[in-house]
Parts: C-alpha cells; sequence; structure tokens
C-alpha cells in the first residue's frame, strides 16, 4: 500500500484484517513512525487502530519486496514522483493499482496513464467508486469499481481485494471509470459552494444533474462509455461527495462560501480536496476534447480568479437555455 494518508491506511486495514499480507509505505519518516509505535493513524484516521500484521515503514525495499500488488493512494499532484522514487523496488510482475482519484495536475494526465509512463509494462488496474475511507476502515458495507482493460487482471483483483462488506464489480471501461472518480470532485466543491450560500436542496440536486452531465460529456468525448457514468464510479460517487458529511470537498466548498481564501479553506485541514486541481486538469482535457463544461470553469472561477460564489451562480443562470438531451458524443458541446 502506497500512501499512508486516510485511504491508504483504510485499505491497509482493510486488507489486513481479510487476511493478507500487507505492507503499508509513508513518505513522510515521522509520520510512519507514529503509526508503527502507536498503531493508530492519528492524524488521518484516528480512533481505529492499525492491525499490528500490517507493517507500516518508509523504506521502499521493505515495503515492496515481492509484492503482488501494489496500491497507490497518493495526491495526484505527488503519484509521478513517489512513483519514479519507487520504481526500481516494484517487481517487474506487479499489478499496479491506482485509487487516486484525480487528474495529474501538470499534463492532465489521468492516474492509469501516468503509472504505464513511470511503470511501464506492468499490469494496470484503477479502484474507484463511492468510499469514505473511515466507513471501509471499519468494515460498514460499500461497493466499488475495479477497472482494466485485461478481464484477468480485474477479476483477480475482484477476488483479491473484495470481502464480504467491499463487494466489487469489474469493468473494462478504465478512462470512465477515472474520469468520473476525479471530476465528481470539482462538482462537489460546487455543491459545497451552494449550500453555504444556503440555495437549498434544489439547487443542490441541479447542480449534481448538471454536473454529471458535463462528467458524461468529457469522458464520452474522451473515449469512455456513457453507461460508465451511471454506475458506482459515476453518479455513486458523485451522490456520495455531493452530499456526504465526510466530503473533504463539499466541505472545502462551504468554507469558501463562508468567506474563507482557497489557502486558509486547504490549509485548515491535513487533508487533500483533489477537487481543486482536477478543476483546471479537467478543463485543459474539455479544451483538447472540444467540449464545454460550465460548471467547472465556475468553480474554477471562484477558485483561482477571485470569483465571488454569488457571481458564479449569475453566470450560470444567465446562460443561454439548452434542450436537456443534447447528445454527448462528437463534437463541440454548447451545454
Amino acid at each position: 500500500m502506497v500512501g499512508a494518508g486516510s485511504w491508504g491506511t483504510a485499505l491497509a486495514r482493510h486488507l489486513s484484517l481479510r487476511g493478507a499480507a500487507v505492507s503499508l509505505w509513508g513518505r513522510d519518516p515521522a509520520l510512519v513512525e507514529r503509526i508503527r509505535s502507536t498503531r493508530e493513524n492519528a492524524r488521518y484516521l484516528p480512533g481505529l487502530p492499525v492491525p499490528a500484521e500490517v507493517i507500516v515503514t518508509s523504506d521502499p525495499g521493505e515495503a515492496l519486496r515481492a509484492a503482488g500488488v501494489v496500491l497507490v493512494a497518493v495526491p495526484s499532484h505527488g503519484v509521478e514522483d513517489v512513483l519514479a522514487r519507487l520504481a526500481r523496488a516494484i517487481p517487474d510482475d506487479a499489478v499496479v493499482v491506482s485509487a487516486t482519484k484525480g487528474i495529474e495536475p501538470r499534463r492532465a494526465r489521468r492516474m492509469s496513464e501516468l503509472l504505464e509512463e513511470v511503470l511501464p509494462g506492468r499490469p494496470v488496474a484503477v479502484l474507484s467508486g463511492p468510499s469514505f475511507a473511515r466507513e471501509v476502515a471499519q468494515g460498514l458495507p460499500a461497493a466499488l469499481v475495479v477497472a482494466s482493460a485485461d478481464d484477468e487482471t480485474a477479476r483477480r483483483l475482484q477476488r483479491g481485494l473484495g470481502t464480504p462488506t467491499l463487494r466489487l464489480y469489474t469493468n473494462r471501461d478504465v478512462v470512465g471509470v477515472e474520469v468520473g472518480g476525479a471530476l465528481k470532485n470539482v462538482i462537489a466543491i460546487a455543491t459545497g459552494l451552494s449550500d453555504g450560500m444556503a440555495l437549498g436542496d434544489n439547487a443542490r440536486a441541479a447542480l449534481i444533474t448538471r454536473g454529471l452531465a458535463e462528467i458524461a460529456r468529457l469522458g464520452v468525448a474522451m473515449g469512455a462509455q456513457a453507461s460508465t457514468f451511471l454506475g458506482l464510479a459515476g453518479l455513486g460517487d458523485l451522490v456520495l461527495t455531493c452530499t456526504g458529511s465526510q466530503s473533504r470537498n463539499h466541505a472545502l466548498g462551504l468554507r469558501i462560501a463562508g468567506g474563507e481564501s482557497l489557502a486558509a479553506a486547504e490549509g485548515g485541514t491535513s487533508m487533500i480536496a483533489e477537487g481543486v486541481r482536477t478543476a483546471r486538469a479537467a478543463l485543459a482535457l474539455a479544451g483538447r476534447a472540444g467540449v464545454a463544461m460550465p460548471i467547472c470553469a465556475e468553480v474554477a472561477a471562484v477558485l483561482f480568479d477571485g470569483k465571488p460564489a454569488a457571481e458564479a451562480l449569475r453566470s450560470l443562470l444567465s446562460r443561454e437555455p439548452r434542450p436537456e438531451e443534447e447528445p454527448v458524443a462528437g463534437g463541440t458541446s454548447r451545454a
């Protein structure tokens, strides 16, 4: 398990309790030592013990020696540097699984694209879907998607990572699963802004629904299957992140609507809100694909250009009315 944040720790705990041999690698030696000595990740997952069987280390060789599956749960902006550091220690036949829901900000690469570049020749898969780390660590029921272009790789991970409380479904649409998992964070910031302005349940429902349309429009233009966005990695994760009390992206939107700067909102927590960096990356992808993403554009304007949230709302509401059933595939769309 690469990454000792909340999601990495939760997955390490989950897999250890199901009987797997697990190593948890973290790049912060001080954090690693605290987890090792207290058997708790008090910074990211307080109150839930890390099983004694989990090897907690900052030594790449110790963590990755003979690993059959390497799960990567590192914030999107740090994945490339971390994997470049660990590449020589990762076995050539290991399956590398991205558990990061974001878009690499520098070149707007999906995580699987980045993994394939940094770790050529290794099988790559993606784990995504509606999942708050604490609930998975507690053993509460959840359903996720394992996506891989290779059916046998996906089935192997389905068998090896799933439990009666963590139900895994396979999917061959890697692009759709990644786009859905990343972009839902941007829409969650939008719903946080809306809720922070007390705009009501109707407004939140509209943002979720039209946000899903934006995500699907971009995903299909990138080669994804439209049906993926109605599944766990699309609608399921979007609804959870836009409405759940544990959503860090929704919480960031609330804080900004309450008058905090982006720097203050991000600095007030140790958790990373992936939607911040994904907003710009999504617009870069949309520009390449020739599709419009008005909600993402307004979120980016609020985050980076100092546009007041109320003005962003007015911009969305004053747009030219469009047919709801506009196609999501092919050509430029202004929906």
